[in-house]
C-alpha cells in the first residue's frame, strides 16, 4: 500500500517570484499584445469551442492507436491505459499533450510536475465536458539528439552521470554503461532498476519507467519516432524541403515578438530537419541546388531526397519547429502543457500552424511547484520567515531577517532625511547673506549623510553579528530549498523525495490544480 503524505499548501503568485520572464507574465495576464500569437486564455470554459473546432481524421487516429498498441504490446499496461488508447479511435476522444526529453531517472523534478499536470488537466475537462473523452499523453522526445542534458541526475547533492559517447537519437542508445551507474545509486528504486534491466534501448526504458510512474492513472506515452506516424506527417516535411515555409512563418512572427519586447528563444532555419540514421542525426541544408547532410558523405539532388521521404519518412526527424507541427498532426490534441520556456517558443509557431491549417493548441503552463520536507519546514517555522521571503536573492532575504528581528530598526532614513531637512534650513539662511556658501553647505551635507551611510552599515554588521547562527540556518535553508540559486523543480531529481515517499505522484495529484496559475508549494509540518 502507498503511503502518502499529509501535506500543506502554499500559493505564490508568479509575479511575485524573480524566475519567470515577462512573456510567461504577460501571457497569463491575457495581455493583448500577445492576442495574435496565441489561441485562447487556457481556461476549462474556454475548451468548448476549442473541442468543437478540432477535426481530426479517423485514419490518422487509427494510425495513432495501432502504433500505441504496438509500443505498449510487452509492457504490463494497466485497465486505463488500455481502455484510453481504445478510445483514441473515436471521434469524441481528445489528447492534452506534454513532452520532453528522455532523461535518465526522470531527470528534473519539473517533469513529474508537466506529466501531473497534463493528467489532472484531463480529469477537470471530463468533470466539465463529460460527453468527451480526455487522454493525457505524454510525448517522448526520443530523436533528441542531446545526450549531454539527459545523462546526470543531482541525488541528496551529488551528481551522478551515465558515462558514454552517443551522437544519434537518445531514444535508440542501448543501456551500456547503465549497470554500473545503477551499482552507484544505493537507494534506487526497483522500478527503475527494472526498467533498465530489462529494456533494449532509452526509449523502451522510459516508456517503461513512466507507464509504471503513472500507467494507473491513465497516462498514454508515445514514441513518435516511428515510419507509419511519419507519414501522415510527410506532406509537411515535403514542403519544408522544398520551399522552407515555417523559416519564413518564424522568422516574422519572431521579428513581430521582438518589436513588442518579448525575447525569442528559437532561431528558425531554412531547412528544419535532420537526417536521421542508426547512430547519427544531422541536420539537411541546402546547397547549389543539392541536399547535403551535414557532417556526413549523404548527398541528394530534388528527385532523389523527395523519393526518401516517400519511401522512408522514418529517416527525416523534426527540429523544435516541425516537432510542434508533427505533434498536433499525429494526436487528436487540444493543449499542450509546457514550461515557462516553452510557452514562450510555442507563441513563435503560430503563424506557420496557420499557414498549414493545423490547429494551434491551447498553452497551459505546467504547474510549478517546491517541495520541503519536514525537516526543513520545522526549520522555517522557528525562524520565523515567510515561503515569499525565501524566493529573495539571499542578500536581499538576510537583509529583511536581520531588519525584521533586530531589537530596534537597522534602518536610518528617517534621520538621512531630518538631516536633509535641517541642511535645506541652513541653505535658506545661508542664500540671504552669501550665496557663495552655498557649495560648501551641500558639501558637509554629503559628508553627514555619507557618515550616516556608513554607520548604517556598521549598525547591521553589529546585527548581524548578534544573529549569526540563526542567518547561517536561514542561509543553508536557502540553498537547500534553492540549490546553487536555481529553482529546485529545475535541478533536483525526484528520487530526493519518492525515496522516502512513495506516494509523491499520488500526493502531487491531490494538491496540484492545473489552471490555478500561482506557484505551488508543499509543505510537509509532520
Amino acid at each position: 500500500m502507498i503511503e502518502t503524505l499529509k501535506l500543506r499548501l502554499e500559493k505564490l503568485p508568479l509575479s511575485q517570484i524573480p524566475y519567470f520572464s515577462s512573456t510567461l507574465l504577460d501571457y497569463l495576464s491575457e495581455d493583448p499584445k500577445l492576442k495574435e500569437f496565441s489561441r485562447t486564455f487556457p481556461t476549462p470554459a474556454h475548451f468548448a469551442d476549442v473541442i468543437k473546432q478540432r477535426d481530426f481524421p479517423s485514419s490518422s487516429r487509427g494510425v495513432l492507436a495501432n502504433v500505441l498498441e504496438q509500443q505498449y504490446s510487452q509492457l504490463s499496461v494497466s485497465e486505463k491505459v488500455s481502455k484510453n488508447i481504445k478510445q483514441l479511435r473515436n471521434h469524441n476522444c481528445f489528447t492534452i499533450t506534454t513532452g520532453h526529453q528522455l532523461n535518465i531517472f526522470t531527470g528534473p523534478l519539473f517533469f513529474v510536475y508537466k506529466i501531473v499536470s497534463t493528467i489532472n488537466a484531463c480529469k477537470m475537462l471530463k468533470d466539465r465536458y463529460p460527453q468527451y473523452d480526455f487522454v493525457p499523453v505524454y510525448w517522448m522526445a526520443s530523436e533528441d539528439h542531446d545526450f549531454a542534458e539527459i545523462n546526470h541526475i543531482e541525488l541528496f547533492g551529488k551528481q551522478y552521470q551515465w558515462n558514454r559517447e552517443w551522437q544519434g537519437a537518445v531514444g535508440r542508445m542501448s543501456l551500456e554503461g547503465m549497470p554500473e551507474l545503477l551499482d552507484q545509486i544505493s537507494e534506487c528504486p526497483d522500478l527503475f532498476k527494472k526498467a533498465y534491466q530489462e529494456s533494449e534501448d532509452l526509449a523502451e526504458a522510459t516508456l517503461r519507467i513512466v507507464n509504471n510512474l503513472f500507467g494507473d492513472h491513465g497516462l498514454v506515452a508515445l514514441d513518435a519516432d516511428h515510419a507509419d506516424l511519419k507519414r501522415l506527417f510527410s506532406p509537411v516535411m515535403k514542403d519544408d524541403l522544398l520551399h522552407q515555409t515555417a523559416y519564413r512563418c518564424v522568422l516574422k512572427t519572431s521579428e513581430a515578438l521582438d518589436q513588442k519586447g518579448y525575447k525569442t528563444l528559437v532561431t528558425p532555419r531554412e531547412i528544419n530537419l535532420f537526417y536521421l540514421e542508426d547512430q547519427y542525426r544531422n541536420r539537411i541544408v541546402e546547397k547549389n541546388q543539392h541536399y547535403e547532410v551535414l557532417n556526413r558523405d549523404t548527398i541528394f539532388d530534388q528527385k532523389e531526397i523527395l523519393e526518401k521521404l516517400e519511401r522512408h519518412p522514418e529517416m527525416f526527424s523534426p527540429n523544435v519547429i516541425m516537432r510542434t507541427l508533427y505533434q498536433e498532426t499525429a494526436l487528436p490534441n487540444l493543449a499542450y502543457v509546457g514550461g515557462p520556456g516553452e510557452i514562450s517558443y510555442w507563441l513563435q509557431f503560430k503563424s506557420t500552424f496557420d499557414h498549414y491549417h493545423i490547429p494551434f493548441p491551447v498553452l497551459i503552463p505546467r504547474n510549478n511547484v517546491l517541495m520541503v520536507n519536514r525537516s526543513i519546514a520545522g526549520k522555517i517555522e522557528k525562524l520565523g520567515v515567510s515561503m515569499a521571503d525565501l524566493f529573495k536573492h539571499p542578500d536581499q532575504l538576510k537583509a529583511t531577517f536581520l531588519e525584521e528581528n533586530a531589537k530596534t530598526s537597522l534602518n536610518l532614513e528617517s534621520q538621512k532625511e531630518q538631516i536633509i531637512s535641517t541642511f535645506q534650513e541652513i541653505s535658506d539662511k545661508i542664500k540671504a547673506i552669501d550665496g557663495s556658501l552655498t557649495g560648501f553647505v551641500k558639501a558637509e551635507e554629503s559628508k553627514t549623510l555619507k557618515q550616516l551611510s556608513h554607520i548604517e552599515k556598521r549598525l547591521k554588521k553589529a546585527e548581524e553579528r548578534n544573529q549569526e547562527l540563526a542567518v547561517k540556518q536561514l542561509l543553508g535553508v536557502k540553498e537547500k530549498l534553492f540549490p546553487d540559486g536555481n529553482l529546485q523543480e529545475r535541478q533536483l531529481n525526484m528520487l530526493n523525495f519518492y525515496i522516502n515517499n512513495t506516494g509523491l505522484i499520488e500526493d502531487l495529484m491531490v494538491y496540484l490544480n492545473p489552471f490555478d496559475f500561482n506557484f505551488h508549494v508543499l509543505l510537509d509540518d509532520g
